[in-house]
């Protein structure tokens, strides 16, 4: 049987692959094992269900409510609101799990479910794995008084923009100067109202675009992974910047006032030279992924900071920056994790860090991005081979000519998928056109050397 768990969570098809019944059954399973592991030692077990703006979510809310109630679990209902709220929530409420429903980034179909330990930290895959074990068992079903109470929590977002802006106080502009204008794109999700709240809150002069959900329009055409929208509205605004956030919030990506693309890479460079000139950098140290771009790499290193790279994947960030205590990491995609003020990737802090910093030093967005060049980078996706024989010795040897060629100014990397026969050739070059060419000889290559059959 295939693993249920993916690198987030539960994800499938809502109604089909993720259904009502593996929704509850999930959530009865969950409540047992972090029992079962002293989670609930000696007190009323307490979990926080909350959720993004599709309208699967509200029967795999129900489903996950009646699965933890009828566990003997408290819940406290928190309505749509971000992940990143959800897990901040879990936290500040004392909670013993944290429930997210929301499938990010994905079209409105697909459905996830996200499940947070004590303190709203991501559960590892030993617990994960123990939760996929008890699905099937039986067990004994608590009666009267034992079972959950179901309980709103009509202030979920009210406290969660309250701890967004603590962060960050009120963003006031220099003596003469109107608040910045900025634009935020809420995807239709679960950010809509927190969002602009928030950013609102801060002092800014906020416009608002995409934050009417309606149950399925969520990242449709819109959000962190349909920039021309924000781009084109930061342009008719005349604002000072833009963000575009994700479904569920935990992602954010810029675009300047001109409306050129702010990625991942860069608001990372800003944040951690931020942080570094206040002492804030844990050993002046950033945690990044090996798809970050070489000109991020080489252009904190020039700044004295060390970038560490890890697997792809939020996760994998997240992991490294415990194991090390570190302040502050993420991905090209937009995950931003600043271990001083969230547990997990927050689009809405990120944008309010960023404006904290234009603020801070009286420059645009384009100013501090900057600070680095992105190198053009290439993606080739090899379907049809077999992705365990990378190692193949002509591949590698083709794979070192060219890194000879590219020299300091670029890198190749190999990425087989997890789970396609597939193999993903990523090469960076001080040209595009330079990029594109290593990118596809060496895309060739594997498919002759690593063809299936």
């Amino acid at each position: 049987m295939a693993r249920i768990f993916g690198t987030d969570g539960v994800r499938g098809l809502a109604n089909a692959d993720l259904t009502a019944e593996l929704a509850l059954d999930l959530s009865v399973s969950a409540a047992h094992v972090l029992a079962e592991r002293g989670a609930f030692a000696g007190h009323r077990p307490l979990a926080v269900v909350g959720r993004d703006t599709r309208i699967s979510g509200q029967f795999l809310e129900a489903a996950v409510v009646a699965g933890l109630a009828s566990a003997g679990v408290d819940v406290l209902l928190l309505g749509e609101l971000p992940t990143p709220g959800v897990a901040h929530l879990t936290g500040a409420l004392g909670a013993d799990l944290g429930v997210m429903l929301s499938a990010s980034h994905n079209a409105m179909p697909d459905n996830g479910i996200k499940f947070l330990s004590r303190g709203g930290l991501k559960l590892d895959d030993v617990i994960e794995d123990a939760i996929e074990a008890r699905l099937e068992e039986p067990w004994e079903r608590p009666v009267g008084g034992d079972v959950g109470r179901v309980t709103p929590h009509p202030t979920a977002i009210d406290e969660y923009v309250a701890h967004l802006v603590a962060t960050v106080g009120h963003l006031a502009p220099a003596a003469g100067r109107p608040a910045l204008k900025v634009v935020v794109d809420c995807a239709h999700g679960a950010a809509s109202v927190a969002g602009p709240r928030a950013l609102r809150d801060a002092g800014l002069d906020v416009v608002a675009i995409c934050a009417e959900p309606d149950g399925l329009n969520i990242n449709d055409g819109c959000g962190s992974t349909h920039l021309e929208v924000l781009q084109k509205a930061v342009v008719e605004h005349g604002a000072d910047v833009g963000f575009a956030l994700d479904g569920d919030a935990d992602r954010c990506l810029a675009v300047d006032a001109g409306g050129n693309v702010v990625d991942g890479d860069q608001i990372l460079a800003i944040l951690a030279l931020s942080l570094r000139e206040q002492g804030l950098l844990v050993d002046d140290t950033v945690v990044a992924t090996v798809m970050s771009n070489l000109g991020f790499v080489q252009a904190l290193t020039a700044a004295g900071v060390v970038v560490r790279q890890t697997a792809v994947g939020d996760r994998y960030v997240l992991e490294d920056m415990k194991a090390g205590g570190y302040s502050l990491g993420g991905e090209q995609s937009g995950h931003v994790i600043m271990s001083a003020h969230a547990t997990t990737g927050d689009g809405v802090l990120t944008a309010l860090q960023v404006v904290h910093r234009m603020v801070a030093t009286g420059s645009s967005i384009a100013d501090l991005a900057a600070v680095m060049t992105r190198l053009p980078q290439v993606l080739v996706n090899v379907g049809g081979v077999d992705r365990t024989r990378t190692d193949d010795v002509a591949l590698l040897a083709a794979v070192a000519e060219a890194e000879s060629e590219l020299g300091e100014s670029g890198r190749v990397l190999l990425r087989p998928s997890g789970t396609e026969p597939l193999v993903r050739v990523m090469v960076e070059a001080a040209t595009a056109e330079q990029a594109d060419a290593v990118a596809n000889r060496l895309a060739d290559v594997v498919r002759e050397r690593l063809a299936l059959g």
